[in-house]
């Protein structure tokens, strides 16, 4: 997700008969006030819920109970409209790019000893979860889906580097159907008698 959705999850986004999320809305900063808006480009979408984000969630809700949040829909005249928001300020006010990535963001990463640039801002979570799906074999039409890209292309493009190489997929395969452990990385090793064959 990007950041500004991430900020208006509310626990009403979470579908109760299947583990998804549907993304459908944003808090957007325009001219310096917040709006709630829809995702970028307009497009709603519903991305596969992993039962350990739930989890988290579902901690993160009892710990931090999710607060009622009224922001005007669209633009700054827009009706306002109130949402139950999982993320807020320590006031109970909705999150900001301008306000969570120096006061928040960048503290906890330089707390970790990652370097602070423009390559570990929050974005970089939405590349980790691409890549993440990549290498475990997703296609680049879910991925664009689950992504809100318009164009799978565009997917395509922005994270073909990130794609297993075709070398990699095919010792990764026979590997798996030989019962062979990819870590061990000793050699190959006797599996029901097929080391000459």
């Amino acid at each position: 997700m990007r950041q500004g959705e991430i900020f208006g999850v509310s626990p009403g986004d979470l579908d109760a008969t299947r583990p998804t999320l549907r993304v459908v809305r944003q808090v957007k900063l325009v001219r310096g006030a917040l709006i709630f808006a829809p995702p970028k480009g307009g497009k709603t979408r519903e991305v596969p819920l992993p039962a350990s984000v739930a989890h988290r969630l579902s901690d993160h809700a009892k710990q931090y109970p999710s607060i009622e949040v009224t922001l005007p829909w669209g633009t700054l005249t827009g009706d306002p409209t109130t949402v139950t928001l999982y993320l807020t300020t320590a006031d109970g006010l909705p999150l900001s790019r301008s306000k969570f990535n120096p006061g928040v963001w960048k503290r906890a990463i330089r707390a970790a000893g990652i370097p602070d640039d423009r390559h570990n801002g929050m974005h970089v979570l939405r590349h980790t979860y691409a890549s993440v799906l990549l290498d475990a074999g997703e296609s680049v039409k879910a991925l664009s889906t689950y992504l809100g890209h318009a164009d799978p292309g565009f997917t395509l493009r922005t994270y073909t580097h990130l794609l297993p190489t075709s070398e990699d997929r095919t010792r990764r395969a026979i590997d798996t159907a030989f019962g062979e452990d990819q870590a061990a990385g000793d050699g190959p090793e006797s599996v029901d008698g097929l080391e000459t064959a």
